[in-house]
């Protein structure tokens, strides 16, 4: 059998300091000679089994101590430089198993500086957000991903982009699809472009959505897509053809940064053209101000996803149209917000997480159905919102289901105007919520995770709140 060899020498050159040992006197201890000594502790020759056994003989030290790669410091610094401010300094682990096994005090320090660092973040970002409510706008810097940059720029302005409204409506005019809007828009593909629309096993297309071959000129769809996803991806093809102009118009006007930014930017104002063929704005502001803004029946009218026409419904708000402002968020199981759109929604920090006590959470627990609440903030703002989970593309047997959850919101004013008001007036449906809890004032929640940026912390022996952070 091949032995196992280790390479260990940072931690035998600890051991030899820590017993306060030369290297002639550890080499003679361990039965070789001081240059091959010199050689382990430089990483040149491997740690051998027999000598890892005769050092914990000789030495009573424990073998898992010299076994491994730097423990949970290694693991940790890849966390670290992952941070986006730090990607690509180190190509791969190598250097950082190193720092961990042979400076293991200089790698704690790094680690506490980065805990430092993203602890102050956090407290500049919520700093930021409280100055940005009373009117003092900041510009703190800060490392950005360009997918970050993204949905920032898209969050801070209405998500309307009336150029591609009006030129998808054209289109669609001119298309004239009838009750097969799939069909309509693949037979222009092949009339227009030669370009074929095929659907694909997964075993063909295992972690696949979408596939365009230029070659070929076929686009293949996975089958693991809905009906209504299988439009979308459609339509957005179509939306990259003919609408190629007025996509780059939209996107010279967010002024994004780099060219990777660039290209997600790309692929948002696609899907958001994609629904504007999908759910036309005359037709689909029609039909939403006729059902009150029911989002479901607008799903069965137009035959999208309820996420679709949530997405399509945030779109409608601008000037000259009489309909509430809607907002939505899509979150995670785990809380992590995947995607927001309609300027200046629901309120929420940048750091800290959504509160607990919102229905976007306790949806999962109740998957598919609509969950209507008023939720009403410590400042005296009060939203209608509408939470639902929403499924991802089919998992075949085995796999773990994909499953988000939606939010769809407006102001509490305009809850008479929607079929939801009636249900959001019942006591039941009041829910007393915040921000984040970084920013969160409201005394007694059970629900708190974290202390209030803006109080001390009420440390009192004698008297213990409801919450596990007390503050005065």
């Amino acid at each position: 059998m091949a032995e196992r060899k280790i390479f260990a020498g940072p931690r035998v050159r600890r051991l030899r300091l820590s017993l306060n040992l030369t290297q002639t006197a550890m080499a003679e201890g361990l039965g070789i000679s001081p240059s091959y000594l010199n050689l382990i502790e430089r990483n040149q020759r491997p740690l051998t089994v027999q000598l890892l056994l005769r050092l914990a003989s000789v030495y009573k030290v424990d073998i898992d101590q010299l076994q491994g790669e730097g423990g949970g410091a290694a693991q940790q610094l890849r966390e670290v430089f992952a941070d986006p401010l730090l990607a690509g300094e180190i190509p791969g682990d190598q250097e950082l198993i190193e720092v961990a096994e042979g400076a293991p005090n200089a790698a704690v320090g790094i680690l506490k500086l980065y805990r430092a660092y993203r602890e102050q973040a956090a407290r500049l970002s919520d700093l930021s957000d409280l100055l940005a409510r009373e009117g003092h706008e900041t510009s703190l810097g800060r490392a950005r991903l360009p997918m970050d940059e993204v949905r920032e720029t898209l969050e801070k302005r209405p998500m309307v982009f009336a150029r591609l409204d009006e030129a998808a409506e054209a289109f669609m005019a001119a298309l004239n699809p009838g009750d097969d809007l799939s069909g309509a828009l693949k037979g222009w593909l092949r009339s227009a472009h030669g370009i074929v629309v095929r659907q694909l096993p997964v075993h063909a297309m295992p972690t696949l959505r979408r596939r365009y071959d230029r070659h070929s000129m076929r686009l293949f769809l996975s089958e693991r897509l809905s009906v209504a996803d299988r439009t979308r991806e459609i339509a957005q093809e179509v939306a990259l053809l003919a609408l190629g102009q007025e996509i780059a118009a939209e996107l010279a006007g967010l002024s994004l940064s780099s060219g990777e930014a660039l290209r997600i930017g790309r692929f948002e104002l696609a899907r958001y053209a994609a629904h504007a063929l999908m759910m036309p704005f005359s037709s689909f502001l029609s039909a939403a101000q006729r059902t009150r803004f029911d989002l479901d029946q607008l799903a069965a009218r137009f035959d999208v996803s309820f996420e679709q026409a949530a997405h399509r419904l945030v779109s409608l708000h601008r000037a000259g149209v009489s309909v509430p402002a809607f907002f939505l968020m899509e979150a995670d199981h785990a809380g992590n917000v995947l995607r927001k759109a309609g300027a200046l929604g629901f309120p929420q920090a940048r750091f800290g997480g959504l509160c607990p006590k919102l229905g976007l959470h306790q949806a999962f627990a109740q998957p598919g159905q609509l969950l209507v609440e008023r939720v009403e903030m410590p400042d005296g703002a009060a939203f209608l919102t509408l939470c639902r989970t929403l499924e991802g593309p089919r998992a075949a047997y085995g796999e773990r289901l994909r499953r988000t959850a939606i939010l769809v919101g407006c102001d509490a004013s305009a809850a008479s105007d929607t079929v939801y008001g009636a249900a959001a007036d019942l006591p039941a449906a009041h829910v007393p919520a915040g921000t984040a809890c970084r920013l969160c004032e409201r005394q007694g929640c059970l629900a708190r995770a974290e202390p209030p940026l803006t109080r001390p912390l009420g440390l009192d022996e004698m008297v213990t709140g409801l919450s596990a952070f007390d503050f005065q």
